[in-house]
């Protein structure tokens, strides 16, 4: 399976819930954990691997031969993120907003267009623990993290479980580490914050066609936004993480709830069989 740990914002505890899954795990079943949050890549910090392969992440821009070019705007008309401006005598490229698809070399009359490969980030992959660990690094002042993560999922093997640590938010990056997954693990906290970026978050997943679930990072005896919302839109609730001192104790010195609280770890694998039940019948759902 190939499940994703997403969550509408940031700092609700996926890097908490992906770590205690894996190291849960990895005594039973073959687990690889591949952190796509390329911009801040958290997970290394958790399970320390070692790391033996780094590979780096270049995509294609365009470079102008100005000796051949004519200044038609061709390539500026066909760009579609205007990262080429055409001004009279001189062609200006902003790489940061090139997308690397060759659209304007390819369509260059005057063949006056070649693409130049640049080095936008790394992938690392290594061991932790007998989990396999794969993560990017977007290079800073980057604003492209999709063909990072497009290069960490390369590295996803399908003879076990492959569980995906998904950039915050809804946007590009999000889509890009989710789409393909098996289930979708929703993580929020019961703010109405949360509440709100949960909501998105669903969408956007439900829109991908990719089931999900969710659990409650952070909840208290009285917190039941969330799970009201759970109850009027079908979804399931696959956990709930009590707000705690100690686990934050526990977190802020670099230890997950699954090393730090051992009995955490059947938690964590029931959680897992509830996913793969649910998976299973959409599964089956879609196959009728």
């Amino acid at each position: 399976m190939i499940v994703s740990i997403a969550s509408g914002k940031g700092g609700t505890g996926k890097t908490l819930i992906a770590t205690s899954i894996a190291l849960s795990l990895k005594d039973n079943i073959k687990v690889q954990l591949l952190d796509c949050d390329v911009e801040e890549p958290n997970d290394h910090i958790f399970l320390k691997p070692a790391i033996t392969n780094t590979e780096l992440v270049s995509i294609p821009v365009p470079k102008i031969d100005l000796h051949k070019c004519t200044f038609c705007r061709k390539c500026a008309q066909i760009c579609a993120y205007n990262a080429i401006a055409v001004l009279p005598g001189d062609v200006l490229v902003f790489k940061q907003l090139c997308h690397g698809c060759g659209a304007c070399s390819y369509l260059c009359p005057e063949r006056a267009i070649f693409e130049e490969m640049m080095d936008i980030g790394v992938v690392e992959s290594g061991n932790a623990q007998g989990i396999h660990f794969t993560h990017g690094r977007l290079n800073v002042g980057e604003a492209m993290a999709t063909p990072v993560i497009r290069k960490v999922k390369d590295q996803i093997k399908r003879d076990g479980i492959a569980l995906i640590d998904v950039p915050p938010g809804t946007s590009c990056p999000v889509v890009e580490s989710v789409k393909g997954s098996d289930f979708c693990i929703l993580v929020t906290e019961p703010t109405l914050f949360g509440l709100n970026d949960l909501e998105l978050a669903v969408d956007t997943v439900q829109t991908l066609n990719i089931p999900c679930g969710l659990i409650l990072n952070r909840a208290g005896t009285r917190d039941v936004i969330v799970e009201e919302y759970c109850r009027k839109n079908n979804l399931p609730l696959l956990m709930k993480i009590p707000l705690d001192l100690e686990t934050a104790r526990l977190y802020s010195r670099g230890i997950t709830l699954a090393e730090g609280k051992l009995e955490w770890r059947d938690k964590f694998v029931e959680v897992v069989r509830k996913v793969e039940e649910l998976a299973g019948e959409r599964s089956c759902s879609n196959k009728r």
